[in-house]
This record gives structure tokens, sequence and C-alpha cells, in this order.
């Protein structure tokens, strides 16, 4: 399964008792589809994996993958099963393995604020385990801790560790990643806002917040790129980038969730500590939807 293009980091829907509202889910499971996304990540940040039970964890992938490849199998699903617990992330990477997901994402352990060589040891660790092959998450940001260079470079040369969804930020960092790994290495971009700069430096995609409203679009700019038609990628970038911005007016996926409820294709809720966004922050979003249409 291809690891180049846009896919999109689910948000988990909820219903009004905070219960997971699977109808909902899967409604926008096929518009991710037929809006020709590349790939779809269940239970990573935006999917609010921490207030997730593991059982709830477990069912959000497995339906995931099979409402999926129900309507086209060759879309990918890179199942989030990242953990501060090292035996906790191989349990649930082996879960999501057994259920048909294509690669797993695993995040860097947070809280523990373990050093390189835990860090290293801990992701060699679940590759040795899985089946299925690890794509890196670094987000030093939420977690506390950043992969190095050289640890990157190390894991990369595991042959069950294929690609990196890389939100440090850092364009320089990122390009001394791609720089200090093998060719057929993915990097993939955490960042909205940074898509077309990490795609020029190499990068082969992103890992998106906003293709949860507008899957096609935001396809758009890595189909164009990758086609080495970058006039239109760049076009459709910066008539994007407002609304990139304001997926991040508060925490992820607080403004995302917000900007679905007013599109109609979920309720605002979250489950504590993450809450609603602001009412200020909210009629921002408000105009800045007026300027798109809904696909």
């Amino acid at each position: 399964m291809k690891l180049h293009g846009t896919f999109t980091a689910l948000v988990t829907p909820f219903r009004s008792d905070e219960e997971i509202d699977f109808p909902a889910l899967k409604k926008l499971i096929v518009k991710q589809i037929l809006n020709k996304v590349d790939g779809l990540v269940p239970c990573g940040t935006t999917g609010e994996s921490p207030t997730l039970t593991h059982d709830e964890h477990r069912e959000v992938i497995a339906k995931t993958i099979e409402w999926t490849k129900e309507i086209n199998k060759d879309v990918t699903v890179i199942a989030g099963t990242g953990s501060n617990s090292t035996r906790e992330a191989i349990d649930l990477t082996r879960s999501a393995a057994k259920d048909g997901a294509d690669y797993a994402l695993v995040v860097n352990p947070y809280y523990n604020k373990p050093t390189q060589e835990g860090l290293c040891a801990h992701f060699l660790k679940i590759a040795e385990a899985s089946e299925i092959p690890l794509v890196l998450y670094n987000i030093p940001g939420r977690t506390s801790v950043s992969l190095s260079i050289n640890s990157i470079s190390r894991l990369a040369e595991h042959p069950n560790i294929v690609a990196i969804k890389e939100a440090t930020g850092d364009l320089g960092f990122m390009a001394e990643v791609i720089l200090n790994t093998p060719d057929d290495f993915v990097l993939l971009s955490g960042d909205d806002n940074l898509l077309l700069p990490v795609l020029s430096i190499g990068g082969k995609g992103v890992i998106s917040v906003l293709s949860n409203l507008l899957p096609l679009k935001v396809g758009n700019v890595t189909r164009y790129f990758l086609a080495g038609n970058y006039e239109e990628a760049r076009k459709e970038y910066y008539n994007l980038l407002p609304l990139m911005k304001a997926m991040f007016f508060e925490t992820n996926p607080i403004p995302v969730k917000a900007a679905l409820s007013i599109m109609g294709e979920i309720e605002n809720v979250l489950r504590l500590p993450m809450s609603k966004l602001s009412k200020e922050n909210h009629e921002k979003l408000v105009f800045i939807l007026t300027g798109y249409d809904n696909s």
C-alpha cells in the first residue's frame, strides 16, 4: 500500500452522551474515500485517542478498516497504535494488524521522557513484534521528547520502520531527516500549514487534520505536486492556508470538530479534558468556512 499523498487523521465523533457515534464515523469515512484521499488514520491525536478506552480504540480501528476496505481496498489505513507503554503499543499494533491495518502510526512515548536510547529501544521492540510496517510519529509539542536525527537514521535502517510523520515544525530538521535516511524512507508532514514546504524538500505527503473537512482540496495539493504540476499545487495550498491556520485556533481537535459540526457532519462533542471552541474563535471559524464549498 502506498504512503504518498493525503492521509486523513480522522476525528472520532461522539454523541451528546459522549459515546462514540459510529454512524457518523462511517459517513465521514465514506466521504473521505469518495473524495479520493489516499488513506485514513484512525486513533491518532485528532481522534482523541488518549480518552478512548482500549476496547474503543480497537473498535474504532477495526471498523475503519472494515468500512474502508469494503468501499475501496486500495485506500491505505494507518492505525494509531502508539503509547507511552511499549507493551501496550505492541498489543495495540498486533490488534490493528490482525484487523487488517496496512501500517501502524506509533507516537513518541509521552510523559515518561525517555532518553534517545530508550526511544530507539521502544520503537525497535515494536517493530520486531509487529506484522505490519511502522510509521514513526515525532511530535515533541505533545510528548515533550523528540527523536534526534541520529535516532531516526538508526531506526530507518530497520526493515519494518518505513516512514515518519514529522510534526516538529522545523523544515531544517526535516531536510536533515530526508538527507540521513534511505531513499525509500518516507517523510510525511504532520502539519497542514507546512504541507507545500515539506513537499518541496522531498516529503511525500501529509497526515492531515483539514482533510476531515475538505478531503478533495487537500488531496489536490499532494496530487498536483507529486505529478509535477507545481503551480496548481501552490494555488490550492494558498487557497486552503487560512483554513489550515484556523484548525489550530485552539488545541487540535477542538477547531476541526467545531467545523465539522458547523457543516452538519458530526455533533460538536469532545471528551474532557478537551473542551469546545471559544465563542470568539467559533465566530471566526464560521466566517472563514463561508469561503469554501463542502468537498
